[in-house]
């Protein structure tokens, strides 16, 4: 029993004499009660419920020590309840010890009984084989008591007859003609059994001997091989059709299997297989595919080791290999050239190579990567890159930046450093190249280089000509003016960098661009990197593979191989590549058909992957969102997948929260009918960036009302873009405050309903204009007006100052005290930023 039980607590027999009750708490394992007396307040300690029987037998029996109010009867209750507790205590740990005596001794009588069979069963092995082993013995001593009783009646009946004396008289029975002798039939008849089992048993005879030729045998006996093979037999019957050891193999098992194909592998029966599967509650045959685990689980159960492999091991054979450092030659630096929108950079790039790649760009801005190389005076080999400085290229300098040894950044001395100029340095910083600043434009009068080197400072790039670390040069592509201390610093830093690469490998590169042609088909502009790239070279490059048919440098002239360092036009692809792929060369045509298969099913999974909703609420989510916003599909047929992929991630960018352009295809090569029909699906327009349809294409096109748009700048296809999606835009009401009225009385018309007599306070009153009627300061009612009248008449406008009545539109509940405030809406065409 708890000492609280009750509504008295325990030991104070109900009220205290002298005192109150104020509160009861626990300190370790004594609880106490706070008394309050007239004098002092006192904390009369009391023993917990689980204190020692003893003590609190001792205390309760000791009159003196009886807390007041206990009877002898309570008393004796309690301590028998106490007792009576420690009894039940005491029973349940004895019966509990008996319990745990009783499993213990039968755990131990399990193991009694397990380890007496494992001894039975060792006996009854070791005295089968006691057995078979004395059989065998015997058996060995009785062929070779028989061997030799053979060979002793095969000498008896071999050994020649002892020469008789030439004496006149009959011939004996075996000289003459037609006679048989018993000797002679059964020699006779052991041939006959000797020759048919010989042509029963038909297999290669041993050694001829000169008895058996002449006893007539023809007969082929048993091989060696055989014999063994018999005796084995023989024993394992004797010692009960024991099994040999089982063959563990070692069984490569991919992401899903054929069950026919896992019993191949293992060399099991397929029928086994499926009654195992169907052990584990799997209903199949064996042409159904199962998934890895459950195949391993199959492995495991016969006895077998699983190795398990992906789709992704057939990349295996494409691993890069550690070059020794023999084997490493000297090879061309890579330059990037990086830059700010007509800073001049293929300018610069022209002056150098002594060409005039400029005149041939639209707008005089540069839309694609190009790759040159340029021969020094000194003789030096140079490797170019020149990526576009419009904002839209992103893609492309971060390609540039990633595929270069150094980048040189041009700014424009009359210009500074521009947003673009910017995005160049956090490239070439998040490549980790050297960078080297050329000042351009410093002919032309308003050229301040000082200025550029001090707004570097600013996007830390300090130059050396300010005590830094990176290389200026102040050049002209105009008039050439310090093109030679270009050229010298790149060599210069060139040298610090000790570039090496192994030509004598198998090649590998990466994509700087690439195109559909139409009479080449694709083409894909590599840069090598390391190795050596030949004519007839089988290659995979991203999703896509193909052999080298030909190799065109940047002079355009047919070459038979590349090496590290050089970039070239590719040709014999089976389809376009996306720049910045990576080239490896493998060695046969199924590695690379594989290769490709397998990065194109990945890839279009992970496509399918991003676009799938996972959960039925990220599936109501994308639904509603989906709905509020209105999108403009476009198709994008570009000339180089470079500027395709910058036209698509430049339209991403177009829209807000309530309109978005949505690119439905892009591709690289010439408009066909088939993007014509997925734009009348789609009711899209087609956006050609250099590209046009062809005749067919048109024709289709004009047939069905597909709208085809042709461009060659890419700014120029944004800003269309962006004012097209600007026309999904809804427009924006804007509303204007144009006067108050105050309402004076109302007044009950018949025909009319409740008008309310207005005086306006301020501004003016319109008839067309929209109300809102306040009560207090809170909108009670927004509408429009039903009547205006200025004494009897109806009018258009009230001024201030005037006095009107006004009747609302469907509603009446208008009170002497409430506003009339009077608004005008206007729409206003929203135009994306």
């Amino acid at each position: 029993m708890s000492d609280t039980d009750g509504k008295k607590p325990l030991g104070l027999g109900g009220a205290p004499r002298s005192g109150s009750v104020k509160q009861s708490f626990s300190h370790g394992r004594t609880k106490s009660v706070l008394v309050e007396t007239k004098r002092k307040r006192v904390v009369v300690p009391k023993p917990a419920a689980s204190g020692s029987a003893a003590g609190g037998s001792q205390r309760l029996g000791d009159p003196s020590k009886r807390p007041a109010g206990i009877t002898d009867a309570e008393m004796e209750r309690r301590l028998n309840a106490l007792k009576l507790a420690k009894s039940r205590e005491a029973e349940d740990a004895e019966r509990r010890a008996a319990e745990e005596r009783q499993r213990e001794e039968e755990r131990q009588r399990r193991r009694d009984e397990i380890e007496a069979r494992e001894r039975e069963e060792r006996e009854r092995q070791e005295a089968l084989k006691a057995k078979a082993e004395e059989e065998e013995r015997l058996k060995a001593l009785a062929d070779a008591d028989a061997r030799r009783a053979e060979s002793a009646k095969r000498a008896e009946a071999d050994a020649p007859a002892p020469r008789q004396a030439m004496q006149p008289g009959p011939a004996p029975a075996s000289a003459r003609p037609g006679v048989a002798t018993p000797r002679k039939a059964e020699r006779e008849r052991e041939d006959r059994d000797r020759v048919g089992k010989g042509r029963e048993d038909n297999r290669r005879g041993g050694k001829l001997t000169l008895n058996d030729a002449l006893s007539g045998e023809g007969g082929r006996t048993r091989s060696l091989a055989a014999m063994k093979r018999k005796q084995e037999k023989a024993r394992q019957k004797m010692m009960g059709n024991v099994r040999p050891e089982k063959q563990v193999r070692d069984v490569r098992i991919p992401e899903t299997i054929v069950v026919s194909e896992l019993a191949n592998r293992m060399a099991e029966r397929a029928a086994d297989v499926v009654k195992s599967l169907m052990k584990m509650g799997m209903m199949v045959t064996m042409n159904q595919p199962i998934d890895a685990d459950t195949a391993e689980l199959v492995i495991e159960e016969f006895g077998h080791r699983a190795v398990r492999v992906s789709d992704s091991d057939v990349e295996q054979v494409i691993q890069q290999v550690g070059d020794k450092s023999e084997d490493l030659q000297t090879r061309a630096p890579v330059i990037t050239i990086m830059g700010h929108v007509d800073h001049g950079k293929t300018s610069l790039l022209d002056a150098l190579r002594k060409a005039n790649v400029v005149s041939g760009e639209a707008g005089g801005i540069t839309q694609h990567i190009g790759a040159y190389q340029v021969k020094t005076e000194s003789g030096t080999l140079l490797t170019f890159l020149d990526t576009p400085g419009h904002a839209a290229f992103t893609s492309m300098r971060a390609r540039g930046a990633h595929v270069t040894d150094i980048v040189v950044l041009v700014v424009a001395a009359d210009d500074a450093v521009m947003p673009q100029t910017v995005e160049a340095i956090n490239h070439a910083k998040a490549a980790k190249v050297p960078m080297i600043v050329a000042i351009n434009k410093v002919d032309k009068p308003g050229a301040n280089p000082t200025k550029v080197r001090t707004d570097l400072l600013q996007h830390e790039v300090v130059v050396e000509a300010m005590s830094g670390e990176v290389q200026d040069v102040e050049v002209s592509a105009k008039t050439g003016q310090g093109l030679d201390n270009l050229l010298e610093a790149i060599a210069l830093q060139a040298e610090i960098l000790e570039l090496t690469a192994n030509p004598d490998r198998a090649a590998s590169g990466a994509v700087i661009e690439a195109q559909l042609d139409v009479g080449r088909g694709p083409v894909a502009t590599v840069l090598v990197q390391n190795g050596t790239l030949k004519r007839g070279d089988i290659f995979v490059v991203g999703e896509q593979w193909g052999k080298v048919r030909a190799l065109i440098n940047d002079k355009g002239e047919r070459v038979n191989e590349a090496g590290p360092s050089v970039p070239v036009e590719v040709l014999g692809l089976d389809g376009t590549p996306r720049a910045g792929d990576v080239l490896n060369v493998v060695e046969t045509e199924a590695q690379a058909r594989e290769i490709a298969s397998y990065r194109e099913n990945a890839a279009k999974d992970k496509r399918a992957a991003a676009g799938a909703a996972t959960t039925l609420e990220q599936l109501m989510a994308k639904a509603k969102a989906d709905k509020d916003v209105a999108e403009l599909p476009v198709l994008v047929k570009a000339d180089v997948q470079g500027s395709a992929e910058a036209i698509v991630q430049a339209l991403e960018k177009v829209g807000n929260d309530e309109v978005r352009v949505r690119v439905l295809h892009s591709g690289v090569g010439a408009i066909t009918d088939s993007d014509v029909g997925l734009a009348e699906a789609s009711n899209a327009p087609i956006i050609g960036f250099n590209v046009r349809a062809n005749a067919s294409a048109r024709n289709s096109a004009h047939q069905k009302g597909v709208e085809i748009r042709y461009y060659s700048i890419i700014y120029d296809l944004v800003d269309d873009i962006k004012a097209a999606a600007s026309g999904l835009l809804k427009n924006e009401i804007r509303e204007h405050f144009i006067g108050y009225a105050t309402i004076k009385e109302t007044f009950k018309v018949t025909g009319v309903g409740m008008v309310a007599g207005c005086l306006v306070t301020e501004g003016v009153a319109r008839r067309s204009a929209g109300v809102r009627l306040l009560r207090d300061n809170v909108v009670i009612h927004e509408g429009t007006l039903k009547t205006l009248k200025r004494f009897k008449d109806e009018v258009k406008e009230v001024i201030s100052g005037q006095e009107c009545g006004m009747a609302f539109e469907r509603y009446e509940d208008v009170r002497a005290g409430d506003v009339i405030e009077i608004f005008e809406r206007e729409e206003v065409v929203r135009k994306l930023d």
